[in-house]
C-alpha cells in the first residue's frame, strides 16, 4: 500500500513590496512521504516569491514531469515553471522550452558541487533564473513547518521575512543565474 501525503494548510499574508502584491492567500501543500519539512517549506517560499492567484503547486516529487510550481494562462500555456533543490540540468532545458519563465530555487547539501556542475549548461537559457538558499536558511524555513501554519511574509530589496506567532526567519537568496553569484 502506497502512503499518502500529509496535508499541511498555510494562511499566508504576503507583503511583496518588490512586486506591489498585497493578499492573503490560503494554501495546501501535500507533503510527499519522502519530502522533508524543509522542501516542503523551501516550496512554500517560492509560491511567496511568486505569489499569484494564478499560481499553483505541481505534483512535484511524484511527478517527474512536473514542476513543483506552476502559472499557466487560461489557454494552459505555462507562464512560470519553478522547481527547488537541485534538478538536473536537462530537466531545466526542457522546462525553459515549455515555459515562459523558469525559476530553481536551489538549495540543500551538496549545492556548491551541483552548481559548479549545472551552470555551464545553462548558457544561452535567456529566461531561466537561479537563486540559492544557504543551507542554514533553508534550515531555518523548516522550523516554521507545522500542520497548520499563519505566516506572515515581507519581501522588500530581494530579502524575506517569514514570521509565525513565534519565529521570524530572514533569507535573502543569492541570484546565482542569470550574473552574479559564482
Amino acid at each position: 500500500m502506497a502512503l499518502r501525503p500529509t496535508i499541511h494548510r498555510a494562511q499566508v499574508e504576503i507583503s511583496d513590496i518588490d512586486r506591489n502584491h498585497y493578499a492573503m492567500h490560503t494554501l495546501t501543500l501535500a507533503r510527499h512521504p519522502s519530502e522533508t519539512d524543509e522542501r516542503m517549506m523551501v516550496r512554500l517560499l517560492s509560491f511567496v516569491l511568486d505569489a499569484s492567484e494564478q499560481l499553483g503547486f505541481g505534483a512535484g516529487l511524484s511527478e517527474s514531469d512536473e514542476p513543483d510550481l506552476w502559472e499557466k494562462d487560461l489557454t494552459g500555456a505555462i507562464q512560470l515553471s519553478i522547481d527547488v533543490g537541485q534538478p538536473d540540468a536537462k530537466l531545466i532545458r526542457k522546462a525553459s522550452r515549455r515555459a515562459d519563465r523558469v525559476k530553481i530555487l536551489a538549495y540543500g547539501k551538496g549545492m556548491e558541487p551541483w552548481w559548479n556542475k549545472t551552470r555551464e549548461e545553462l548558457s544561452g537559457l535567456a529566461n531561466v533564473t537561479v537563486l540559492a538558499l544557504t543551507p542554514e536558511e533553508s534550515a531555518a524555513l523548516a522550523t516554521l513547518a507545522e500542520r497548520n501554519m499563519s505566516l506572515h511574509a515581507l519581501v522588500q530589496n530581494g530579502q524575506i521575512t517569514l514570521s509565525s506567532a513565534s519565529k521570524v526567519v530572514e533569507i535573502t537568496p543569492l541570484q546565482r543565474f542569470p550574473g552574479g553569484g559564482d
